[in-house]
């Protein structure tokens, strides 16, 4: 490996804007642009990137993400590194922004892939990621998966009410996809129960986070016929143990994890604890997918179709093929 000389690196931190095609739904509203905050590390000879969504739902918003990462200006300058990061900052969007960036600049650096300075077995190779179909009347939902059914895996956002409507819906929209559903929280939990035998003859693969985080006791004592995944209530590593009663799949997204350190991490020791894998994302860029893709190889499912979702992404951007996602050109990240 080229070995890297340690210069002064300056952290530059930018606020973007990404208008999306469309309206885009969950169970706790709408938004029709992806507001993202981008890191760079320059230290004269390259450029290190990195890309997070802040989301309200766990207390964060652009000002403050982009205001605590500014903070930690001097500490970069004065040498701070990947690994003090992970003390420096709690998981979450600003750790992950500068986590991200700081793999990207020894990328750049050594001229050795991202892959490789985690010590993974090979390269990426393409994958094939689910697609959105927001909330929304059924009729539309169903016109949505109509347009969409030449994509293999379809998510399906959903609410508290009208849950077979929409998912027979999407389902006569898109016969032959695979579905999965994700309620954000949003689900009532005997409506729920109620349709677990129709939503498995529908071929629902997988339910994503039913009831609140820290409100989901109950699903340990569900007998459900379709496997139920954990995305708001599981951040990190130390979350996963008390989860494994209640689901059997964890999505992984690195705006929880706090990057790709922390998410190499917890994929390992999920896959320990017998979780399967969905890797996820929020609504971004492909600098922002990038380095999830990493994670991505073997997963159980992939969830990081962010880009196709934008009215325009950022150049030079990943390359998707349909539903396949090929892996990033270096000068994108990695």
């Amino acid at each position: 490996m080229t070995r890297v000389v340690p210069r002064a690196q300056t952290l530059v931190v930018r606020r973007e804007v990404f208008p999306l095609r469309g309206t885009f739904r969950i169970s706790r509203g709408a938004k029709t642009e992806a507001e993202v905050v981008v890191a760079e590390l320059h230290d004269g000879a390259a450029i290190g990137r990195g890309e997070c969504v802040p989301y309200a739902r766990y207390g964060e918003s652009v000002a403050g993400v982009a205001a605590l990462l500014e903070g930690l200006s001097g500490a970069v300058a004065k040498g701070l590194d990947r690994a003090g990061l992970q003390s420096a900052l709690p998981p979450g969007a600003a750790r992950n922004a500068l986590d991200c960036a700081f793999w990207d600049l020894e990328a750049k650096l050594t001229r050795t892939p991202v892959w490789r300075l985690a010590g993974l077995a090979t390269a990426p190779a393409p994958v094939t990621t689910l697609f959105t179909i927001g909330l929304d009347e059924p009729a539309a939902m169903e016109s949505a998966a109509r347009l969409a059914q030449d994509r293999p895996l379809l998510k399906i956002k959903l609410g508290r009410d009208r849950i077979l409507e929409r998912v027979r819906a999407v389902r006569r929209g898109a016969p032959g996809a695979r579905l999965t559903i994700d309620f954000n929280e949003g689900a009532d939990f005997d409506e729920l129960r109620a349709a677990g035998p129709e939503l498995a003859a529908l071929g629902v693969e997988l339910v994503e986070q039913p009831l609140p985080a820290g409100e989901d006791a109950a699903l340990a004592r569900l007998d459900f016929p379709v496997p139920i995944g954990a995305d708001e209530s599981v951040h990190a590593s130390p979350d996963l143990a008390a989860l494994a009663s209640r689901y059997r799949v964890i999505n992984i997204k690195l705006d929880k994890t706090g990057g790709l350190t922390e998410a190499l991490a917890m994929k390992s020791r999920a896959r320990e604890l017998g979780f399967s894998i969905m890797i996820g994302c929020m609504v971004a860029t492909s600098l922002a997918m990038a380095p999830a893709l990493l994670l991505a190889q073997d997963a159980d499912f992939v969830d990081l179709d962010g880009p196709l979702l934008l009215a325009r992404d950022r150049e030079p951007g990943l390359h998707f093929e349909g539903a396949t996602i090929v892996p990033p050109p270096p000068d994108l990240w990695g």
